[in-house]
């Protein structure tokens, strides 16, 4: 070593000495306070390499080489007060980014596929920590927002690096009944223009050829990581290694029939004797504005009308029909009132595209299955029918990208195998709102990896069908619990 090398050292380790002893003993025992909390999250996290941040935080607090507060020593106040803003913002966002990522957030509920169990425009607090929470396969990303920054519509996260999957522990499993939010499976590609129906919806209504021809139409085409993907809610009906079956809307797990939530909900038909329904009826029955609809009826539709038991007037009119979603305390109020005069569950239309593609004309959305819902460590033998079920499963959920089946074997990394055996646990999906929910019945399995956390509950609920200063709060929901209706 060198004179200049050895004075520079020393120089360095004189600075370093100086620096540790100039804090006072109350900003040594933050330092002790923050690294012990660091700790503990390392060891819980179980990623001992972050323990390299430790350096960073005993230069924030105690030597300070690192000048993230030279803006506090700026002549110019229009810099101190932008930057202690900007300062200030940072933090905030830090702090956000490990709540969010960590113990729990705030979710949105955007559509009635749960209702009457939970409403939209109720506002949830979602906690992570219930079935363990997920360490971020998407490190970079912005806080606030899913996906894609609003207004500018560009991507609110980086792709790379991507983290494999991985759950710390939590205080429990997702259990039979749970209202679960969770990403969504089939929002991995994306139409960025038309995003509902979902992409892969779209390729079964127009093909995929159109969808990438057309980006007028339907948009770029893009990927979304895993935990990037589109946050949905529904219940969770069927577990890992269940056997699910539903029987005229009645859900079977392994043969036996499953107790319906309280406030399920099925399409129905109901007529008046006379007159028509008033604002004040359909708020009495509790039925929102987007669920009130009224049957056009023609002379042509008289015929059937009048078989199937609805009233035809002695002139050919036809007093009002209409279709509704309905629970059962509105079923009862309804065959109480003595103006109805007819009272009919809607049928499930035929050819709906149910998941998987290769389902009988005689599945419907409430006559569906038997599906086995795949269960980590077990092994299925792999026929035809077994990879037309569970082959997007395999090679997309599971990272076998090259899986293929011919000549009747499965093929993953080029070699044959007779059988496959799942790495992940998956469960089967289904809104309240039972023919009006977009859920597993449709795009399938939801896998582990995709669990984002339990609804607690619901932090504040506006109905949009009203004004603030007109019933527009729910002041009866604020603080309401969010997991209801369970098994």
């Amino acid at each position: 070593m060198t004179t200049d090398s050895r004075q520079e050292a020393k120089s360095f380790t004189d600075d370093f000495i100086r620096r540790v002893k100039a804090n006072r003993k109350t900003r040594w025992i933050r330092f002790a306070l923050v690294s012990l909390l660091f700790f503990l999250w390392v060891a819980w996290l179980g990623s001992w390499w972050v323990l390299i941040f430790w350096f960073l935080l005993f230069d924030i607090y105690i030597t300070g080489y690192i000048p993230l507060t030279w803006w506090k020593s700026s002549k110019n106040p229009v810099v101190r007060g932008i930057m202690s803003w900007v300062d200030a913002i940072v933090y905030a966002l830090i702090l956000v980014y490990f709540v969010f990522t960590f113990i729990g957030q705030n979710y949105q509920i955007p559509s009635s596929s749960l209702e009457k169990s939970l409403l939209v425009g109720d506002y949830l607090w979602v906690n992570k920590m219930a079935y363990g929470q997920r360490v971020p396969m998407t490190p970079v990303h912005f806080p606030l927002v899913q996906n894609t920054f609003p207004i500018i519509n560009t991507k609110s996260y980086l792709e790379s690096p991507q983290w494999e999957y991985k759950r710390l522990k939590g205080f429990g499993n997702v259990k039979r009944g749970d209202i679960v939010v969770f990403n969504f499976p089939a929002g991995d590609t994306v139409a960025v223009k038309v995003q509902n129906p979902d992409y892969y919806t779209l390729v079964k209504m127009y093909g995929r050829d159109a969808i990438y021809n057309n980006p007028q139409t339907f948009g770029e085409v893009i990927y979304r990581p895993v935990d990037r993907r589109e946050n949905y809610v529904k219940r969770c009906v069927g577990l890992p290694g269940d056997r699910i079956k539903i029987v005229d809307g009645v859900i079977y797990i392994n043969g036996e029939a499953m107790k319906q939530p309280e406030n399920v909900q099925f399409n129905y038909y109901f007529q008046m004797k006379k007159g028509s329904m008033s604002e004040a009826d359909w708020n009495e029955l509790g039925i929102s504005v987007d669920d009130r609809h009224e049957v056009p009826v023609t002379a042509e539709d008289v015929p059937g009308l009048r078989s199937l038991g609805f009233t035809v007037n002695p002139d050919g009119s036809v007093p009002s029909i209409y279709a509704s979603p309905l629970t059962p305390a509105m079923i009862e109020a309804l065959n109480s009132n003595p103006n109805i005069a007819k009272l009919m569950k809607m049928p499930a239309p035929k050819g709906e595209p149910l998941y998987p593609d290769i389902v009988s004309e005689d599945w419907t959305r409430a006559d569906y299955g038997e599906l086995w819902i795949p269960k980590k460590g077990a092994s299925l033998k792999m026929g035809p029918r077994a990879w037309q079920i569970y082959g997007r499963v395999i090679r997309d959920y599971e990272g076998n990208h090259d899986a293929q089946f011919r000549d009747g074997k499965l093929y993953i990394n080029g070699q044959p195998q007779d059988s496959y055996t799942f790495k992940m646990d998956y469960y089967f999906m289904m809104g309240d709102n039972r023919d009006n929910s977009l859920d597993s019945r449709y795009w399938g399995f939801v896998p582990e990896d995709h669990i984002v956390g339990r609804p607690e509950r619901v932090l504040i609920s506006f109905d949009k069908d009203k004004s603030i200063l007109n019933g527009g709060i729910r002041w009866n929901r604020i603080f309401r619990e969010a997991n209801v209706d369970k098994y």
